[in-house]
């Protein structure tokens, strides 16, 4: 069962051959804790009963960090998969946000269903569907599209249905419930609901607060091995985005709020169209900004010049790299 993402195809086209100075800059996985405390993530498994919010301050007062923010709300009595970023990285939330999610979902019918009914229904389901916001949500009720990507039945029993669902992020799964139960002529509601994956996180990933807190607690004495196992640095949220990795001598310009020129691209994933959001990493894979394309790969890859990418949101501070004067060497 895969994303859309999941199933792209594309090789790295290099544009030139060019290293990366070790002065400059540090390869995220080289990251110290407190570096990752201002630059990274947490996929949590959340627990039943506090709020996604609730559940950020725990982290915070866990950590004794003032900023953290989360990848999407998840209902009181829902538990799973919510990445909490750290820092500076909360600006990053935003590309989870968007990105894919999976759900394993116990749904009770209300009334006897043959069992081929059930599983014909839910075949009907892939692909786009329509549904109305429930009246508790945090966005304007309207109708509105969203797609399910895979949607599975794990078991049947009774009156009880278990399914893994795989959909655009936005998708009441509550609402799916209901109207999968007006499909079969009768009322259905969602029992209980876990959230399995966010983009590319999965709970083979995921910690508990307990986790977290005894891990700190080891860091705080000395010992940071089990904390550097639960915070990931938050390039790991990008995993999902189409790439392009750019010279060392093009960042400090970036972060400077520069577009992003032709030469200044080292190497790029092939399958990158015109206004796709695409990650920019330098070369030892550190995430400098997220912006939209101006160009597609194979322009990109032949062109001399011209702007690859216009406004950029910038994560690299600027003086991490050094400033490019047009008549230095490149070492």
């Amino acid at each position: 069962m895969e994303f859309p993402f999941e199933r792209r195809k594309y090789e790295i086209l290099k544009r030139a051959e060019e290293k990366t100075n070790p002065a400059w800059g540090k390869a995220p996985e080289q990251r110290t804790i407190q570096e990752l405390l201002d630059y990274g993530l947490i996929i949590l498994n959340k627990p039943a009963g506090p709020t996604s919010h609730q559940v950020v301050d725990f982290v915070k007062k866990i950590l004794s960090l003032e900023k953290a923010g989360h990848s999407g709300t998840l209902d009181p009595n829902v538990t799973g998969v919510l990445v909490i970023t750290l820092g500076k990285a909360t600006r990053v939330v935003e590309v989870l946000l968007t990105g894919g999610k999976e759900y394993i979902c116990l749904m009770h019918i209300h009334a006897a269903v043959e069992e081929d009914l059930i599983r014909k229904t839910f075949k009907e389901y892939l692909g786009k569907i329509e549904q109305m916001p429930p009246k508790k949500s945090a966005v304007k009720r309207q109708l509105r599209t969203r797609e399910i990507y895979y949607l599975e039945i794990l078991e049947i029993e009774g009156q009880d249905v278990l399914f893994l669902v795989g959909c655009e992020a936005g998708t009441y799964i509550r609402t799916l419930c209901v109207g999968l139960g007006k499909k079969l002529n009768c009322k259905a509601h969602m029992q209980e609901l876990v959230r399995s994956k966010v983009c590319s996180f999965t709970d083979k990933q995921w910690h508990s607060l307990h986790d977290l807190k005894d891990a700190y607690e080891d860091y705080k004495e000395g010992n940071d091995h089990a904390l550097k196992q639960i915070i990931l640095p938050f390039e790991t949220a990008v995993a999902h985005l189409p790439k392009i990795w750019i010279s060392d001598f093009a960042i400090d310009s970036i972060a400077h709020g520069a577009f992003l020129s032709v030469p200044g691209i080292v190497k790029l994933e092939s399958d990158i169209e015109l206004g796709n959001t695409v990650a920019l990493l330098s070369l030892k894979g550190e995430l400098i900004g997220i912006g939209q394309t101006k160009m597609n790969s194979q322009n990109m890859w032949k062109q001399e010049k011209g702007v690859a990418m216009g406004e950029t949101k910038v994560f690299m501070e600027p003086g991490v790299y050094p400033k490019y004067k047009k008549n230095e060497e490149k070492e």
